[in-house]
């Protein structure tokens, strides 16, 4: 569910055609409207197939700790919750179904601090606990009945001679589902509001973020000059609105001057500046962080900054300067290993890498860049290890097609055909890849024997993924 602000307003009626059909196709022209608006706006609330998702182990790292809180507040638990980001300039967030919190990069960047982001991770829960994804299609049934309805009374019109009543009649039912549409999303989203508000209140966090977010998309509005007086024809209410009706609520709660751990804040704007570093060109990160900066943010937006820029000696000079300072921090020892495998050092990013991951076992995508540097040596004594830290870091995250990939090469090297195509199965099903999921998994089948549990997987792969390719081969049947 969106926390952006969003406006949709009715089209003008269409112009009459000659003809005595006009009416008719009118009628179908305006349901049609009817039905794109509503989908559209749904859409809004689902994750675009093309959206990058963004994996990173600090920052996730920090979204479980910072969102723990709230999770527990609401009642759910925080190992089923996750904090998902996705790489999109948009100030927002939103969640399309589960337990899954959808954190845009643009709201990341464009925060403040942590507690900014607390707030909408907060509201965003109250869209969990509510059901709000589920419940929206209450809101199409309503909508739709009463256009149904307009429909029913402009036959009548029409049938009566009266055409020019019976597209009255259509036009202001057809207002009327939308507004009646409008009014259930606002609705939800104020009941969001004021569930997030009571998640911060019960973890004690401070509300003062969300109330200085909400004062963002104040100033994102008055800057696309939306001067709108009331929220009749809006998704949201506006954001005036809602900083007068949250602002009564959080300035009674004892946490409202409650400052955020300093540790958590510090870790914050770690994450921000590398984000910052990794998304926007060399530019627009020196002009945020200067050379003469020399936090710790500063060093790592720069430093991703010029990795990506392929200046590997400018890189790895901002991440000796922090490692200089915090010499034993797992996330500086795991960029510096970066920098060199991703510049052609496999070699030398080993050092870090295997520091990183003793400093840190239990952050799987550290140690599943240290498999890919051990297979990027393409030494043959580095196998054992590579296959060891790959299958640990799996254990704790199976959702990471690249290292399932190094996996399977491991196992080709090996000569175990089977189950690198076991690995390749997993990797094509993470990837939305049915087809392939579904020829590897066969394949891996043919050998690997009966019974055992890397059968039984190869098993299940293959029928989920027999299942979407007959589903996919109806749809476009249906077309």
């Amino acid at each position: 569910m969106p926390l952006a602000q969003g406006s949709l307003h009715s089209h003008p009626p269409f112009s009459r055609s000659d003809g005595e059909a006009a009416p008719m196709r009118r009628v179908t022209l305006a349901v049609r409207q009817l039905m794109l608006a509503l989908l559209l706006m749904l859409a809004a609330a689902q994750p675009a197939a093309a959206q990058q998702i963004l994996r990173d182990s600090e920052t996730e790292k920090l979204f479980n700790d910072m969102s723990r809180p709230l999770i527990e507040a609401a009642g759910l638990q925080p190992s089923n919750v996750r904090i998902v980001l996705i790489n999109d300039p948009e100030i927002n967030a939103f969640v399309a179904g589960g337990q899954i919190v959808y954190v845009h990069s643009g709201l990341i960047t464009a925060a403040d601090n942590a507690n900014q982001v607390q707030g909408v991770i907060a509201h965003e829960l109250g869209h969990v606990v509510g059901g709000h994804v589920l419940r929206i299609q209450d809101g199409m049934r309503q909508a739709t009945g009463i256009t149904l309805l307009s429909l029913v009374l402009g036959g009548i019109a029409i049938a009566a001679g009266a055409g020019d009543a019976a597209m009255g009649a259509m036009a202001l039912g057809q207002q009327a589902a939308l507004g009646q549409f409008l009014a259930f999303t606002r609705a939800q989203e104020s009941s969001a509001d004021l569930a997030g508000a009571s998640y911060l209140a019960k973890s004690g966090t401070s509300g003062r973020g969300l109330i200085d977010f909400f004062k963002k998309l104040q100033n994102q509005e008055f800057r696309l000059a939306v001067y709108a007086t009331d929220s009749y024809d809006r998704t949201h209410p506006l954001s005036s609105e809602r900083i007068a009706s949250l602002t009564e609520v959080f300035t009674k709660d004892p946490a409202w001057n409650r400052a955020t751990d300093p540790a958590l804040e510090a870790r914050f704007q770690r994450v921000r500046g590398k984000l910052i570093g990794y998304l926007s060109n060399k530019e627009a990160v020196l002009r945020t962080y200067p050379k003469s900066d020399t936090s710790a943010p500063a060093h790592l937006a720069r430093a991703y900054a010029y990795h990506r820029m392929g200046d590997r000696d400018a890189a790895l000079r901002e991440a000796d300067a922090l490692l200089a300072k915090a010499p034993g921090d797992p996330f500086y020892l795991e960029l510096r290993g970066q920098i060199l495998l991703e510049s052609g050092k496999p070699t030398e990013a080993l050092a870090p890498l295997r520091q990183a991951v003793a400093i840190a076992p239990d952050q799987p995508m550290i140690q599943s860049m240290l498999g890919h540097a051990l297979l990027a040596t393409e030494r043959q004594d580095n196998l054992p290890e590579a296959e060891r830290v790959l299958r640990a870091s799996i254990g704790r995250d199976n959702e990471q097609p690249f290292a399932w990939h190094q996996l399977g090469m491991i196992y080709d090297r090996k000569g175990d055909q089977p189950r690198a195509a076991l690995a390749t199965a997993e990797r094509y099903s993470l990837q939305g890849e049915p087809k392939l999921a579904l020829a590897s998994a066969e394949r891996a089948m043919r050998g690997i024997p009966r019974g055992t549990p890397d059968f039984l997987r190869a098993e299940d792969i293959a029928m989920v993924s027999r299942h979407l390719v007959e589903r996919d081969k109806k749809n476009r049947r249906d077309r």
